[in-house]
C-alpha cells in the first residue's frame, strides 16, 4: 500500500474557502455517509462524491491549506452543520438537591414526630384539664404555658429545615465547583487542524465541518471524519462498537474515523465530516439522554469510570480482554447490577461503611430500649401504682405524652448516627482535591486522593517522571570514531554528514520540531517525540537546519512510512528515487537496528562490510559504555533499493527491513530531575517502596536507578529484563503463577525492557499477592495507549498531563499537570491527611455520642425526661458536627506525615489510642455531667429542673446541663486535633484559620442559643457566675487531656479497635464484588443482618450520595454539564504537544503498558545483576 494519498487537485485553495453560497453536501448526506462502514462506505463516496477530494471540494476546504480560518465562514459552518459541543445534562437545581436531603429516613421520623407533637399542641380535649386524668396533666394550666406547647414541635421542624439546607448547600457547592473545574478542563483541551497551511491547535469546542485535522497515536478523536492520507492508521473502535480488535484505516478499505475512538498506531489526516450531535457519539448521547430514567442513570453511572460514557465496555487488549472477561463473570454472580466502576469500594469507604453499620446497630438498640423503657415506666406509674383507668377524655394527653417519648428516643437514634462523618469525608476530600490543583494533581475520582495515603508500592516510568524528559544527544560514534560530545561538523565527511541529515529531517513525524524559546534566555521548546527532538537538535549543532529538507519533500512525498510501534522498535520512511529505484531511511534502539545492518560506513563516508564479530565488537566498545553513563543508543542508517530490481513487496517487512546500511550511532541522555533522589527517600521513609518499569535497556535503567536513589549500595535487590522476568514468573504452558511471581516481585527494583504487558502482570500480580502482613497499595504511572489497562488495574493511575495520551488520562485517577514525580509525593501526603482528618473527626465525634447516648438513655430512664431536650440534641449533633467536621477536615498536612509506614487496607480506623481518648474523655463528661443533673441545684443553689410536668418553663438547672455539655465538647475539639498520642495539641494551630473560626463560632452561638433561644432550645439565661463556671469547666477537658494521654496504651489491654479493614478471609469475597458500586456493599453486609430499614436510619446514605454526586458530577464524565461539551474527558494542559507518531511504539494490543520509551534502545545486560551480555544477538532481544 503506498501512502496512501488522494491526488490533491489545485487550484482549490483557501481563498475558494470563504465564499457565501451553500455546501455542495448537507448535513444529512453526511450523517448518512459516517453510519457505514469499510467496503460499503466507499462504495457509497464512490458512487454519490466520487472521491474524498470532492467530499473536501463540496465542503470548500482545501485537503493540503485546510479552511481559511475567516470568522465568517467558521460561523456559517457552525449555522449549517452544528458545533462540536454536546450539551450537558441539566444540572440539579437546589430544589431537586433540598428535596433529596429530605429523603433522609431520619430526618423523616423527627418530622413526623415533629408534626404529631405540632397537631397534638393545638388539640384540646374537652374536659382534658379534669382531675381523672391526674397530675399527668400537672402543670398545663400556668397560664400562657399550655399555648406554648407548639414550640418544641415546631423548633424540631425548624432544626430539620436548617440540616436540610446545609446539606443540600454543600452539595450544590460542590457540584458547582466541580463542573468548573470540568469545563476549565475542557477548554485547555485541544487538537490539532491545518487552517492557512498552518499547523495550529485549536480549542476541540471550536473544530468544524471541513476542518482538516491531523491525527497520530494516541488521539482520542473529537469528531467523526473521512481520511485524506494515512500512514499504518490503526483505530481501536471497542467504545462504539465492542469490537475489541484494532481496525485498520486506508484509503482502498476502510476511510471513516468516528469519534470517540481511539488512534492506536499510525498517523494521517482527515477532513471532519460530524461534529457534535450529529456525530456518531453525539447520535448514541442523544439516544441515551431520550430514554433517561433514574434507573438507567444507575447503569450509566457505572458503565465506565472512562470521561466516555458510551464506553459500554472498557478498552480492552487481548490478553487484559480474557482476564477481565473472567472477572466480569465472576462479578456478575453476586452483584446484578452493570459493574464498571472503580476496582473496588477505595480503602476508607469500606471502613467507613463498616463503621456506620456498627454503630447504626447500636443506636437503633439504643432509642428503643429507651422507648420502650419510656413507655413502660408511664404505664405502671399511672396505671399501676396510681391505680387510674384510662378515660377517654384523657386520651389526647396521654398520646403527648407518648409523642414525647418517641421524640427522645428518635433524639437517641439521631445523636447515636454520626451524620457529621459522610460530610466530613465530603468535605475532607473536596477540600484536599482543591489544594492539590496546586500542587499539580488533578483528582479525576475523588477516592483516589484517600488511597493514595495508603500506597505502599509505586511503580514509575522512567522518562519524563524521573527525568526530565528534554532529551539531548552527548555522544555519537560516526565514521569508526567515537565522540564524547557531538562533534563539530568539519570533523563529519560531507558525504557522511549529508546522508545523517537527511536521515533524521524526513524520517521523523513531521509533527516534531524544535521551536525558539518563549522566554528570552529559556531552552528551546521540544514539540512532539522527544527523542527525534534530541535528534534534531543535533542537526542543529552540526549547523544543519530540517525545516528547507522538509519543505522540499512535504509529507504527501513520502512513498510509505513503517512507523515506531513496539513490536519494531524502530521507524523507517520510503522516498522514491527520480530513478525509479527508492530509499528507505531508518532509525531505532540500536541493537534491533545494528542487527540488520550488513555495512557501515567508514571514516570515509564509504560503506564497508560490517561483520556480526565487528558489531559484537561495537557493542562492548561503544554501546554498552554509553548505556552504562545511562545513555539511550540510537542506530541511524539506510537502504537503497536500485531501480533495475523492480518495487521490492512493501507488505514484506523482515525482507525489507534488512541489509541495511549503519551512518551512526549516537547516545541521547535524560537527565535526571533534581528534586527527583530527594522525593525517592521521602518515600522510602515513608514506608513505600518506589519501582521503575521501563522500556530503556537494563544498563541505562540500572544508572538512572542509581542516579534516583531507588536501587542503594549493598542492598539485596533485582534488576530483571521483560523476558527474564516473564521466564521466572511463567509455568511451561506460558500462563502466569501468582506463586513465582511472588518470589520476584518484594525484591524486584527495576523492570527494564519491558512491554506494556509486564506493566500490567507486574501491578496486577503486586495487588493480587497476599505474602506480607497486609495487602499491597499499588500506584502507577503511565503515559501511552497502552499503559491503559495497567492505570485502571492500579488502586491510584497517575497520567501524565503533558506528555501523556487522552487513552492514559481517561484510565487514569488523577493527572500529573507538570508530569513530576515529586508531585505523587505530594499526593501522598494529601492522601494520608485526608486519612488523619477523618479519623480526628471520628475521635470527636464518637465521644459526643457515646456522651449524649448514654446521658439521654439514663437520664430518660431514671427521670423520664431526656436532660438533653430534642432540639438541643439536633443542636450539639447536625449543627455542631458540621462545623466540627469543617474544622477537623481542613486541617493542612504536615512532613510528619511522611514519617510514618502507611496504614495498609486492614488498620482499622479507630486505633487503640483514640478509643483510649473517646472512653478517657467520654468518662470525664459523663462524671460532670450526672453530678450536675443529680447535685446541680445544690451545687449552683437552684431550683431542681428534674420531673418537670409536661410543657413546663425551661429550668437553669438544664440549661446549665445542656451548657457544660456543650463547652466540653468545644474544649474537646482542640483535643481531637490529635490522634497518635502528641501532647501538644494546639502545635500549628494558626496554621488553620478554619478551624479557630468554627471554634469561636460554636462558642458565640452557644452563647446567643443559651441567653436568648428560650423555650424552643428549652434554655433559660444565665449568670455571668454560671457561664464561668461552664467554661471552667470545659477548660477541664484540655487538662483531662493531658492525664489521658499519659496512660500508655498498652497496658489497657481491654481496649478494641474498630472500623477495621479487610481481612485476608475476606478478601476473596471481596473480589466476586469487585467494582461494585460502595452503597451496594453496604446493602450486602445490612442483608445478612436482616436490618434493611435501618439503612435508611443511617444517615450516612445521605451523604454517601453527597460523595456520589461528587464523583457524578465530575467524574464519572457522565452527569456532568460540560462533560460531555466535547467528545474528549480529559486533556491536561494548553500547552499539549502533540507526541509524533513515534512515541506511538505501542501496539494494538495486549500490551498494557509501560513506559512509553519512545525510542528504547542500547545494548541490555540480560542478567539482574547487570553483568556485561556475553553476545549481542543473544542479550539484545525485545522483550515483546
Amino acid at each position: 500500500m503506498a501512502n496512501n494519498t488522494a491526488d490533491h487537485p489545485q487550484g482549490n485553495s483557501v481563498a475558494e474557502g470563504n465564499h457565501d453560497g451553500d455546501f455542495g453536501v448537507t448535513m444529512t448526506d453526511l450523517r448518512g455517509l459516517m453510519e457505514l462502514r469499510s467496503a460499503e462506505a466507499v462504495g457509497k463516496i464512490r458512487d454519490d462524491f466520487g472521491d474524498v477530494q470532492s467530499i473536501c471540494r463540496r465542503l470548500k476546504t482545501s485537503p493540503i491549506e485546510g479552511l481559511s480560518g475567516n470568522p465568517v465562514d467558521l460561523e456559517k459552518r457552525h449555522a449549517t452543520f452544528g458545533q462540536n459541543f454536546i450539551p450537558p445534562k441539566k444540572a440539579k437545581t437546589f430544589l431537586q438537591l433540598v428535596w433529596e436531603a429530605l429523603q433522609d429516613v431520619t430526618l423523616i421520623i423527627l418530622e413526623i414526630a415533629a408534626i404529631i407533637s405540632l397537631g397534638l399542641s393545638f388539640y384540646h380535649p374537652p374536659g382534658g384539664d379534669s382531675e381523672a386524668c391526674g397530675q399527668v396533666a400537672g402543670g398545663v394550666e400556668d397560664e400562657g404555658e399550655s399555648q406554648a406547647g407548639w414550640i418544641e414541635g415546631a423548633a424540631i421542624l425548624f432544626s430539620v429545615i436548617i440540616v436540610v439546607l446545609v446539606t443540600a448547600f454543600n452539595d450544590w457547592s460542590k457540584e458547582k465547583q466541580f463542573r468548573g473545574l470540568q469545563s476549565r478542563i475542557e477548554q485547555e483541551q485541544k487538537f490539532t487542524v491545518i487552517r492557512k497551511g498552518q499547523v495550529i491547535q485549536v480549542p476541540v469546542a471550536e473544530i468544524v465541518v471541513g476542518d482538516i485535522a491531523q491525527i497520530k497515536y494516541g488521539d482520542l478523536l473529537p469528531t467523526d471524519g473521512i481520511l485524506i492520507q494515512g500512514n499504518d492508521l490503526k483505530i481501536d473502535e471497542s467504545s462504539l462498537t465492542g469490537e475489541s480488535d484494532h481496525v485498520r484505516k486506508s484509503l482502498e478499505k476502510d476511510p471513516m474515523l468516528l469519534s470517540g475512538t481511539h488512534v492506536m498506531e499510525g498517523s494521517g489526516r482527515m477532513v471532519v465530516s460530524a461534529v457534535g450531535l450529529n456525530s456518531q457519539t453525539g447520535i448514541i448521547f442523544t439516544l441515551l439522554g431520550a430514554s433517561e430514567h433514574d434507573e438507567e442513570k444507575k447503569v450509566k453511572k457505572t458503565k465506565t469510570r472512562d470521561g466516555i460514557a458510551l464506553e459500554i465496555q472498557p478498552l480492552k487488549s487481548d490478553e487484559a480482554a480474557e482476564t477481565e472477561e473472567k472477572e466480569e463473570k465472576e462479578e456478575a454472580k453476586p452483584v446484578k447490577k452493570v459493574n464498571v466502576t472503580k476496582k473496588e469500594k477505595s480503602v476508607l469507604q469500606g471502613k467507613l461503611t463498616k463503621l456506620a453499620v456498627q454503630i447504626g446497630k447500636a443506636g437503633l438498640i439504643m432509642s428503643a430500649v429507651t422507648v420502650i423503657i419510656l413507655i413502660l415506666y408511664f404505664v405502671i406509674d399511672t396505671f399501676g401504682i396510681q391505680g387510674r383507668t384510662w378515660v377517654a377524655e384523657c386520651t389526647p394527653i396521654y398520646i403527648q405524652y407518648f409523642v414525647k417519648f418517641f421524640i427522645i428516643g428518635v433524639t437517641v437514634l439521631v445523636v447515636a448516627v454520626p451524620e457529621g462523618l459522610p460530610l466530613a469525608v465530603t468535605i475532607s476530600l473536596a477540600y484536599s482535591v482543591k489544594k492539590m490543583m496546586k500542587d499539580n494533581n488533578l483528582v479525576r475520582h475523588l477516592d483516589a486522593c484517600e488511597t493514595m495515603g495508603n500506597a505502599t508500592a509505586i511503580c514509575s516510568d522512567k522518562t519524563g517522571t524521573l527525568t526530565m524528559n528534554r532529551m539531548t544527544v552527548v555522544q555519537a560514534y560516526i565514521g569508526d570514531t567515537h565522540y564524547k560530545t557531538v562533534p563539530e561538523p568539519e570533523a563529519i565527511k560531507p558525504e557522511t554528514l549529508e546522508v545523517l541529515v537527511n536521515s533524521i529531517s524526513i524520517n521523523s513525524a513531521y509533527t516534531t520540531k524544535i521551536l525558539p524559546p518563549e522566554k528570552e534566555g529559556g531552552l528551546p521548546r521540544h514539540v512532539g517525540n522527544k527523542t527525534e527532538c534530541a535528534l534534531l537538535g543535533m542537526v542543529l549543532e552540526v549547523k544543519r537546519d530540517y525545516q528547507p529538507i522538509r519543505d522540499e519533500i512535504p509529507e504527501e512525498k513520502l512513498y510509505k512510512v513503517y512507523t515506531f510501534n513496539s513490536s519494531r522498535k524502530s521507524m523507517s520512511t520510503v522516498l522514491k528515487n527520480a530513478d525509479g529505484g527508492f530509499r528507505m531511511y531508518s532509525k531505532g534502539a540500536s541493537e534491533i537496528v545494528l542487527r540488520k545492518c550488513s555495512r557501515i560506513l567508514d571514516t570515509q563516508g564509504h560503506p564497508r562490510i560490517f561483520k556480526p564479530k565487528d558489531r559484537d565488537e561495537m557493542v562492548r566498545k561503544v554501546i554498552e559504555p554509553m548505556a552504562c553513563d545511562g545513555l539511550r543508543t540510537i542506530c541511524v542508517a539506510y537502504r537503497d533499493f536500485p531501480a533495475e530490481g523492480g518495487e521490492p513487496v512493501w507488505d514484506n517487512e523482515n525482507e525489507i527491513l534488512n541489509e541495511l546500511t549503519c551512518i551512526a550511532v549516537v547516545g541521547i541522555e535524560d537527565p535526571v530531575r533534581p528534586e527527583v533522589p530527594e522525593a525517592i527517600s521521602k518515600c522510602q521513609r515513608a514506608g513505600i517502596t518506589v519501582r521503575m518499569v521501563t522500556g530503556d535497556n537494563i544498563n541505562t535503567a540500572r544508572a538512572i536507578a542509581t542516579k534516583c536513589g531507588i536501587l542503594l549500595p549493598g542492598e539485596d535487590f533485582l534488576c530483571l529484563e521483560g523476558k527474564e522476568f516473564n521466564q521466572q514468573i511463567r509455568n511451561d504452558q506460558g500462563e502466569v503463577e501468582q506463586e513465582r511471581l511472588d518470589k520476584v516481585w518484594p525484591k524486584l527494583r527495576v523492570l527494564a525492557r519491558s512491554s506494556p504487558t509486564d506493566k500490567h502482570t507486574l501491578v496486577k500480580g503486586i495487588i493480587d499477592s497476599t505474602v506480607g502482613e497486609t495487602r499491597q497499595v499499588v500506584a502507577v504511572t503511565g503515559d501511552g495507549t497502552n499503559d491503559g489497562p495497567a492505570l485502571k488495574k492500579a488502586d491510584v493511575g497517575f497520567a501524565m498531563g503533558i506528555a501523556g495520551t487522552d487513552v492514559a488520562k481517561e484510565a487514569s485517577d488523577i493527572i500529573l499537570t507538570d508530569d513530576n514525580f515529586t508531585s505523587i509525593v505530594k499526593a501522598v501526603m494529601w492522601g494520608r491527611n485526608v486519612y488523619d482528618s477523618i479519623s480526628k473527626f471520628l475521635q470527636f465525634q464518637l465521644t459526643v455520642n457515646v456522651v449524649a447516648v448514654i446521658v439521654a438513655f439514663t437520664g430518660a430512664c431514671i427521670t423520664q425526661d431526656s436532660p438533653l431536650k430534642a432540639v438541643q440534641m439536633l443542636w450539639v449533633n447536625l449543627i455542631m458536627d458540621t462545623l466540627a467536621s469543617l474544622a477537623l477536615a481542613t486541617e493542612p498536612p504536615t512532613d510528619s506525615l511522611l514519617l510514618r509506614r502507611p496504614y495498609g487496607r486492614n488498620k482499622p480506623l479507630i486505633s487503640r489510642t483514640m478509643m483510649k481518648n473517646i472512653l478517657g474523655h467520654a468518662v470525664y463528661q459523663l462524671v460532670i455531667i450526672f453530678t450536675l443533673l443529680f447535685a446541680g441545684e445544690k451545687i449552683f443553689d437552684i431550683d431542681n429542673g428534674r420531673n418537670s410536668p409536661l410543657h413546663s418553663p425551661p429550668s437553669e438547672h438544664y440549661t446549665i446541663v445542656f451548657n457544660v455539655f456543650v463547652m466540653m465538647q468545644l474544649f474537646n475539639e482542640i483535643n481531637a486535633r490529635k490522634i497518635h498520642g502528641e501532647r501538644n495539641v494546639f502545635e500549628g494551630i494558626y496554621r488553620n484559620p478554619i478551624f479557630c473560626s468554627v471554634v469561636l463560632g460554636t462558642f458565640c452561638l452557644q452563647i446567643i442559643i443559651v441567653q436568648f433561644g428560650g423555650k424552643p432550645f428549652s434554655c433559660t439565661a444565665l449568670t455571668i457566675d454560671h457561664w464561668l463556671w461552664c467554661v471552667f469547666i470545659g477548660v477541664g477537658e484540655l487538662l483531662w487531656g493531658q492525664l489521658v494521654t499519659s496512660v500508655p496504651t498498652h497496658r489497657l489491654k481491654f481496649l478494641k479497635e474498630a472500623g477495621h479493614g479487610t481481612t485476608k478471609e475476606e478478601i476473596h469475597e471481596e473480589e466476586l464484588t469487585e467494582g461494585a458500586d460502595e452503597i451496594d456493599h453496604a446493602e450486602m453486609e445490612l442483608r445478612r443482618g436482616q436490618i434493611l430499614w435501618f439503612r435508611g436510619l443511617n444517615r450516612i446514605q445521605t451523604q454517601i450520595k453527597v460523595v456520589n454526586a461528587f464523583r457524578s458530577s465530575l467524574y464519572a464524565g457522565l452527569e456532568s454539564p460540560e462533560s460531555r461539551n466535547s467528545i474528549h474527558s480529559f486533556m491536561a494542559h494548553p500547552e499539549f504537544v502533540p507526541l509524533s507518531e513515534e512515541e506511538a511504539r505501542i501496539p494494538p494490543i495486549e500490551e498494557t503498558g509501560d513506559e512509553i520509551e519512545p525510542l528504547p534502545s542500547s545494548s541490555s545486560g540480560a542478567s539482574g545483576g547487570g553483568e556485561p551480555p556475553s553476545t549481542f544477538p543473544q542479550s539484545c532481544e525485545s522483550s515483546i
